[in-house]
This record gives structure tokens, C-alpha cells and sequence, in this order.
């Protein structure tokens, strides 16, 4: 029964012992395990906070890329309403050109048919009435009946031959018909044939006045300026130098030469102040003044 007792006592101390063991094992892996999950939660929470960084940092970039975005679109926006407005001023002084363009031709017109109106009238003064017939016969002299009974042999003195101003009339006026019905190279090579054939006639300031005239018709504005220019040296007192002066002036003008016609214009009024020429002399100035102002 001791011995029985004994085995007993055994027994149940090594199943404590053992149970003793086995409950710390479970305690070790339980903080293993505990450990584990700290361990794991560290991790996520690293993690997390390397992802909030990181996109605190994209964010940081997207921002930059949008303000760096914007400086240069407001940059290209700049230079895009700078573009506009100069755009838009060219405009204004291409309308203005043209108005003035149109002005030109129109004043050119009112002188076109104004100088064909007064050159037939000069014309007309210039020729000069015809010799009247005489109106009743005159009794012989002495002087006249010596002259007729004077020897027939007798040598008299050669006469000069006068200048047949009927054909240069002729020729002036078939010129002056061509540049009116509209013939404008036809009328300049007529003109400029009258000029080498009569370069002394009472005509040929006008015919150089009327040839530079015809240039100018047909956008000759270069030859324009030179054939009125010949007008001017040659004839600087004539009454239509004033006029040629003016022609320049707009040639210069649609030559875009503006600062030219400018200067012309105040030669103009200070050589030919009470020309007809130079009220309309004095508005081209203002007008092409105030287009300067205005740019």
C-alpha cells in the first residue's frame, strides 16, 4: 500500500512538473506572438506613414508643376494680348492708310477734272483770238505803188520759219484726251513724245505736269515723282509747280514714305502759300500728324 502510495506521489509530481513546463511554453509563444503583432503594427503604421509622406511629397510636386504650369501660361498669355494689340493697331492704321488711300483719289479726281476744265479755258486765252479780215479796202500809197512797180528780179530777205503751233495744239490736246477718257500709258507715251518734240512750248510745263500725272494713275508712283520733279526745276514759278509739289507729296504717301510727304507738304506751303495747292497741303499734313500722334 506505501509502495502503491509512493508510485502515486510520483506520478503526480511529474504530471505537475509537466504541466508546469507545458503552461510556460504557451505563455512564451503568447508573447511571442504578442511581439509579432507589435512588430506587424509597427510595420503598418511605418508604412502608412511613409505613404502619407509620400504623397504629401507628390502633392508638394503636383502644386509646383501647376504653379510652374501657370507662370508660363500667363507668360504665353502675355505675349498672345501683346500680339492682339499689336494686331489690332496695325489694323487701325491700315483703315486709316486706306481712308487716306481713298482720299488721294479722290482729291486727285476733283484736280483731274478741275486742271481739264482750266487747261481748256488756258488753252482757249493762250492761242489767242484769229487775225480779223479787213473790213474794207485800203487806197495804194506811194510806198505800195513802188512796191509794185519795183523790178520782179528783186531778191527779198529770207524769212524764218515759225513754229507751227497748230500741230503742237494738235498734239497737246490728242495727250490731254487720251489721259481723260482713262488712257493712262497711252496718254504718259503721248505726253512724253509732246515734251521731246516742243521741249519750248507754252505747253510743255503742262504736258510735264499732266505726264507725271499719268505715272501716278497707273501706281507709277516712282515715276510720278520724278517726272514732277523736272516740273519743279525747269519751271519752278509755273502755276502748276504748287500742283506737281502735291502729287509728290501723295506718291511719297503710297510709297509709304511718310516722313517724305511731310517735308514736301511744308515746302509746299512755304514756297506757294496762296496756292490752290496749299490748303489741301495743310490738311494732308494735319492728317498724316495725326496719324503720328495716335501710333
Amino acid at each position: 500500500m506505501k509502495k502503491s502510495v509512493l508510485i502515486f506521489c510520483l506520478l503526480m509530481g511529474s504530471f505537475n512538473a509537466a504541466h508546469a513546463a507545458f503552461f510556460s511554453d504557451d505563455e512564451a509563444r503568447k508573447k511571442i506572438a504578442d511581439l509579432q503583432q507589435q512588430v506587424t503594427q509597427l510595420q503598418t503604421q511605418l508604412q502608412a506613414k511613409l505613404d502619407d509622406e509620400l504623397k504629401q511629397r507628390q502633392a508638394v510636386e503636383g502644386r509646383v508643376s501647376a504653379v510652374e504650369t501657370q507662370l508660363r501660361s500667363q507668360g504665353m498669355i502675355d505675349l498672345l494680348n501683346q500680339i492682339n494689340n499689336l494686331n489690332a493697331e496695325l489694323g487701325k492704321i491700315k483703315g486709316q492708310l486706306e481712308v487716306m488711300s481713298h482720299d488721294v483719289e479722290v482729291t486727285q479726281k476733283r484736280q483731274r477734272d478741275l486742271y481739264a476744265d482750266l487747261d481748256g479755258r488756258l488753252r482757249k486765252l493762250e492761242s489767242g483770238p484769229a487775225p480779223a479780215a479787213p473790213t474794207s479796202a485800203t487806197p495804194p500809197g506811194p510806198a505800195d505803188t513802188a512796191a509794185a512797180t519795183a523790178p520782179q528780179n528783186a531778191n527779198p530777205s529770207p524769212a524764218q520759219p515759225a513754229p507751227d503751233t497748230g500741230a503742237e495744239l494738235k498734239d497737246y490736246e490728242a495727250a490731254h484726251a487720251l489721259f481723260k477718257a482713262g488712257k493712262y500709258a497711252q496718254s504718259a507715251d503721248a505726253f512724253d513724245k509732246f515734251i521731246a518734240a516742243y521741249p519750248d512750248s507754252k505747253f510743255a510745263p503742262s504736258a510735264q505736269y499732266w505726264l507725271g500725272y499719268a505715272y501716278f494713275s497707273q501706281k507709277n508712283y516712282k515715276g510720278a515723282i520724278a517726272a514732277q520733279e523736272k516740273l519743279i526745276q525747269r519751271y519752278p514759278d509755273h502755276q502748276k509747280a504748287p500742283d506737281a509739289m502735291y502729287n509728290i507729296a501723295n506718291s511719297q504717301i503710297q510709297l509709304s514714305d511718310i516722313d517724305g510727304a511731310r517735308q514736301t507738304l511744308k515746302s509746299l506751303i512755304a514756297k506757294y502759300p496762296v496756292s490752290d495747292a496749299a490748303p489741301l497741303a495743310k490738311k494732308r499734313l494735319a492728317a498724316l500728324d495725326s496719324l503720328r500722334s495716335k501710333n
